[in-house]
């Protein structure tokens, strides 16, 4: 099974099941699950009593939450197919070390486990609530004031965005005046809806990021995560990326060390367009197997190039636009909800993964984006220049 690893989870949640899985759930109970968005809390299992296992890794008697309802899909949101988060029970036990740059997680034994001296690294203390990590930093909300806010965010590494602030749980705590309404996930409890901006910084410790991207999400989103008075936000993987990870939950802390994409600038989806896997494309697709150079042609004196191949069929991925921007550069040049992305920039799309595509529309200002598109059985092409909202 594919899971996330979501240091913002404490109990494990399982979805995206069906009936070919075999799966033993002891010691279940019925319950109702909420987590952020606007929704209603889902129905959902609790299985108590299980077994989790990662190559030499086990832990015994972990709880789980199994979730049936096919509307909360991350599979088709990733583009590959997830099976659940974890994040707690994985992370407990052990000092786990994040490397983002080579895309490695590596598990140490804690009690063995030895810190080395290292310049470039920042050592903060965690605190727990409901079994999720908070650290307390500062963020300096404008260019006008050198004042420094506290806040106590998440860590977050679930999810996506750089950075997020709840409005009002600090008297500091406003959106600012430049900002933009925007999709910015989802929840087991549905879409989540906020305004999207930049502050002048994020301080942590002796570092400082300038000018991250900051999402203020709905009220309504996060009535769940508001329950714990307090929390002002939450720091996600756009942060934590930048930085190579040393969790130690056993003693409450976490290291943070700069990393080669610190200094990289903050960019956000200027494009407008949220797309989703589609399903997959039978493809024919021309496979050489010989090519040659015939003798000289007698009439015309020149070479021949002869090419012998034959044809290759294979399912490929397909993606379409499940969310669009009402004021942004794509919706502006009359693309449209459902519409089926066959080539971008002269590429086909079959032939990318989601994550290469979405980069594109992370591009600079005013970079050109040309798109192919299905639509009722016919191809339209479009192009539009990403814009900057602010």
């Amino acid at each position: 099974m594919n899971f996330i690893l979501d240091s913002g989870v404490g109990t494990t949640i399982l979805f995206n099941i069906n009936n070919k899985d075999s799966l033993e759930l002891r010691n279940v109970q019925k319950i109702k699950l909420k987590g952020l968005g606007s929704e209603d809390a889902i129905d959902a299992i609790l299985s108590k009593g299980n077994i989790f296992s990662l190559d030499h890794i086990m832990s015994t008697n972990q709880n789980l939450y199994v979730v049936f309802d096919d509307s909360f899909d991350l599979s088709s949101k990733l583009g590959i197919t997830i099976h659940g988060i974890i994040g707690y029970k994985l992370l407990k036990d052990f000092v786990v070390k994040i490397n983002y740059g080579l895309k490695k997680i590596i598990f140490y034994n804690s009690d063995t486990y030895q810190y080395k001296k290292c310049k470039k690294c920042e050592i903060f203390n965690l605190e727990f609530h409901k079994l999720k990590p908070y650290i307390n930093v500062g963020v300096k909300l404008t260019t006008f004031s050198n004042k420094i806010t506290p806040v106590k965010l998440l860590i977050d590494s679930g999810g996506s965005d750089a950075m997020w602030l709840f409005n009002n749980t600090h008297p500091d705590i406003i959106a600012p005046k430049k900002f933009f309404r925007d999709y910015l996930g989802e929840g087991l409890s549905g879409e989540i809806y906020g305004e999207r901006a930049f502050i002048d910084g994020l301080i942590l410790g002796k570092f400082k990021l300038n000018k991250p991207t900051v999402s203020y999400p709905d009220s309504i989103s996060i009535v769940y995560a508001l329950q714990f008075k307090g929390r002002n936000g939450s720091i996600g993987a756009n942060i934590l990326k930048r930085f190579t990870v040393i969790f130690d939950y056993k003693k409450n802390k976490i290291t943070l060390k700069k990393g080669s994409s610190f200094k990289e600038p903050f960019r956000y989806n200027m494009s407008g367009i949220e797309l989703v896997y589609n399903g997959k494309l039978l493809v024919r697709e021309h496979n050489f197997t010989n090519l040659a150079l015939s003798s000289n042609d007698e009439t015309t004196q020149q070479n021949r190039v002869i090419l012998s191949y034959n044809y290759k069929y294979s399912f490929k991925p397909t993606y379409k636009i499940f969310k669009l921007r009402e004021d942004s550069p794509a919706f502006k040049s009359g693309l449209m909800v459902n519409d089926i992305v066959i080539k971008i920039n002269g590429q086909y799309t079959y032939n990318l993964k989601l994550e290469e595509i979405v980069e594109k529309f992370y591009q600079k200002e005013n970079k050109k984006i040309s798109l192919v598109i299905e639509r009722n059985g016919k191809d339209y092409q479009y192009q539009f220049n990403l814009k900057n909202m602010f």
